[in-house]
């Protein structure tokens, strides 16, 4: 974290989302009806389910933060990536549910030119998207929250579903061509999906214990590589629970240390590790004697 106050934009980063879309909800409905705009409902209702996914994310963190205990030895931390993976499912879903509609109004020639007015509506609901897009990013990439990540990319896609509105309500109110409107609505839904999936198979590898990306891997193992007595490392592995990591490795040392000596080893390897890595929720290490005094002779 770069700073002391990352830990409490954690905290409050949630219920700014939920009452950010509380008042989209709320102001994309007014809009809609005011306007006669069916793409704003159809966005309204996008807003709806980012409500709904903010309120997930609450409630994943908060049981996330829970210690360990005897039915769950190494803590919550996986619901974090339970609530990524319904976040991408409403997005998903909810992106299929725009596209019927907007297929259907072509088909049955149904779509008309909302009054121009709304793309002011669409036009605000772009900005605060992107805003709250940036501000949750940097929250969850402080943190290390794939909950709070899969929320700012929830956002980005309103944000991208609101550009494409505003264009295609330009071309449905400005240059006359109503059709726009619900085409545009189409291709940007599509993106949506894009990313719901991608939130899902992330949520999916990480419940699978995938490995972390390659380049924390490979910080990790040069600092316990490069460490006073160590030899050789037999083998590195982390996974990710949550927005912790926990990280087992297995190093070679030499076969006449004191077993005091190898404790002091692993207590201060550890220890580098942790002010290395950030977000190390635990580390397993196993010293494994070479029988001769020749690097990796087993």
């Amino acid at each position: 974290m770069r700073y002391p106050h990352c830990i409490q934009c954690r905290a409050e980063v949630t219920w700014y989302s939920i009452w950010f879309n509380v008042f989209m909800v709320t102001y994309k409905v007014i809009m809609s009806i005011t306007t006669n705009c069916a793409a704003l409902m159809a966005d309204a209702f996008h807003s709806l389910a980012d409500l709904l996914a903010s309120i997930f994310t609450l409630i994943s963190l908060r049981i996330s933060n829970r210690p360990p205990d005897e039915e769950y030895a190494y803590g919550y931390g996986k619901i974090q990536h339970i609530s990524s993976g319904i976040v991408g499912l409403i997005l998903a879903v909810g992106s299929i549910f725009i596209i019927v509609e907007a297929l259907v109004n072509i088909i049955n020639h149904t779509y008309a030119a909302p009054d121009r007015i709304s793309l002011l509506g669409a036009i605000v609901s772009t900005v605060g998207n992107e805003l709250m897009f940036y501000y949750q990013r940097c929250v969850a990439v402080e943190n290390n929250s794939p909950a709070i990540m899969a929320n700012a990319w929830d956002n980005r896609s309103d944000a991208f579903s609101s550009l494409g509105m505003v264009v295609g309500l330009f071309f449905a109110t400005v240059l006359d061509f109503p059709i726009a409107d619900p085409i545009s609505a189409i291709l940007i839904s599509m993106l949506v999906i894009k990313i719901g999936i991608e939130l899902i198979m992330e949520a999916v590898n990480n419940l699978m214990d995938a490995s972390p990306d390659k380049e924390e891997l490979e910080g990790i193992y040069q600092t316990i590589r490069t460490f006073p007595k160590v030899r050789e490392v037999n083998y590195l592995r982390a996974r990710s629970l949550g927005d912790t990591l926990y990280v087992e490795a297995d190093i070679r040392v030499d076969r006449k240390l004191k077993v005091f000596e190898g404790d002091l080893i692993l207590a201060a390897l550890s220890e580098k590790i942790k002010h290395s890595t950030e977000n190390i929720g635990s580390i397993r290490i196993f010293l494994t004697p070479a029988l001769d005094g020749r690097k990796g002779v087993p």
